[in-house]
């Protein structure tokens, strides 16, 4: 790859997280810490950060600061540790030993109650793909191995709020179960229900559907609830806490969050690992020359079932595709500018594709709308595409007209 268009990708890493700089003088003494770490990334709506050192020392956020809490547990022998999220504070937070901000993955570090735990966030924006590229999925891959060469029983839990498929927390949302063939999976929208009825800046999306699912070969268990309640319960009983109870929906977005767990058995120095999926369905996305529009993802027919059903067929094989992804386009960063440009440049690439969304023309032909930042609500701006330009034009003429598109209509 042309080094040319690294130099050009590292800079709009800098222009993009300008305020790394402080961080990354320190950075020579510990670990690269970014401003915020992507954990979900997959358009401006479906954005989740972490904001604090430790994954466990804050709430999530949505992009634009405000709640949008996800919480990951694990339970070993008996007794759960907090891999993500600041509470209940009646469960210990297992030590968190590093983090890493790759293009498609973040992957976090644990260790505690005898065993080492690996939290891995794929998002699997692909950019040869751009069907896959669109999917609004992230995988929540738990890997559990033993570190005192004990055997230990292990169970894993993941939680999202309400308030990722609402503007404000006092909103109301319901819950419902979603038949998938290869999956168990529920979901949270409003009751409103008023698509596309937003524009301006600090707003999150209210209509469509939160999806929280996982394989159903793992048995896995669900339920709806206030998040302190079905965590506890989890720490007590375990994934079989998690029996399908919800409370009398519609309630508001920040009482309810929807549950999964499940057990990874008996876990010794071999690593196991189960994975939870978080996805959202926002029906359409963009209304454009008054013209609504779907998602890239749903030009074909799809709809959420198929989402989730893609999603888990293709786990495996998406996770080594990310893998080998991340090694090609840092190993190629590196060669152009070191270490601190390999880190700029996967926090840029993550940014990039987070700031847009991908959705089908009235012909099935992909565009692309960036949005800007507290910046009276604009899309498609020159001032946001030009400097990520050489994002999209390093990965092929498809890309670049997609964002060019819309700017030039």
């Amino acid at each position: 790859m042309n080094q040319r268009t690294f130099k050009s990708l590292g800079l709009l890493g800098a222009l993009a997280l300008c305020n790394v700089a402080p961080l990354a003088a320190h950075a020579e003494e510990t670990a690269f810490r970014p401003p915020a770490v992507p954990l979900v990334a997959c358009d401006p709506y479906f954005s989740v950060w972490s904001q604090s050192d430790n994954l466990t020392e804050a709430m999530t956020t949505h992009w634009t600061g405000k709640q949008h809490r996800l919480a990951a547990l694990v339970r070993v022998d008996g007794r759960a540790g907090r891999l993500m999220g600041a509470g209940p504070e009646s469960i210990d937070a297992l030590k968190q030993t590093s983090v890493k901000v790759l293009p498609t993955r973040t992957i976090y570090t644990f260790a505690g109650h005898g065993v080492n735990v690996t939290l891995t966030f794929t998002t699997p924006a692909l950019p040869d793909d751009l069907l896959l590229l669109s999917r609004p999925t992230t995988y929540v891959n738990c890997e559990v191995s033993s570190a005192d060469g004990k055997p230990h029983d292990v169970e894993f839990y993941f939680d999202a709020g309400g308030e990722l498929a609402t503007d404000r927390l006092d909103q109301q949302v319901a819950g419902a179960t979603e038949l998938v063939a290869n999956a168990v999976a529920i979901r949270l929208g409003s009751t409103s229900q008023r698509v596309l009825n937003r524009s301006g800046d600090d707003i999150r999306i209210d209509w469509g559907y939160l999806y929280v699912a996982a394989d159903k070969r793992t048995s896995p268990k669900t339920a709806f609830g206030k998040a302190e309640d079905l965590r506890e319960a989890f720490n007590r009983d375990g994934a079989v806490a998690l029996k399908g109870q919800a409370p009398t929906f519609p309630v508001n977005a920040d009482q309810v969050v929807a549950a999964v767990a499940m057990t990874l058995g008996k876990v010794d120095t071999s690593p196991v690992s189960r994975y939870a999926l978080i996805a959202y369905d926002d029906l359409y996305s963009i209304e454009f020359m008054n013209h609504k529009l779907r998602p890239y993802w749903r030009k074909d027919g799809w709809n959420a079932g198929d989402l989730i059903e893609a999603a888990v067929n293709e786990h495996d094989a998406l996770e080594r595709r990310c893998a080998d992804f991340d090694a090609e386009l840092l190993n190629d960063v590196r060669q152009a500018g070191g270490d601190a440009y390999a880190d700029i440049a996967a926090l840029a690439f993550r940014q990039c594709f987070a700031a847009g969304k991908f959705v089908a023309d009235d012909n099935g032909q992909p565009l692309q709308f960036s949005k800007e930042n507290h910046s009276n609500g604009c899309l498609a701006t020159s001032d946001v595409f030009y400097p990520m330009a050489p994002q999209f034009l390093l990965f092929g003429p498809t890309l670049t007209k997609s964002f060019i598109t819309p700017f030039m209509k």
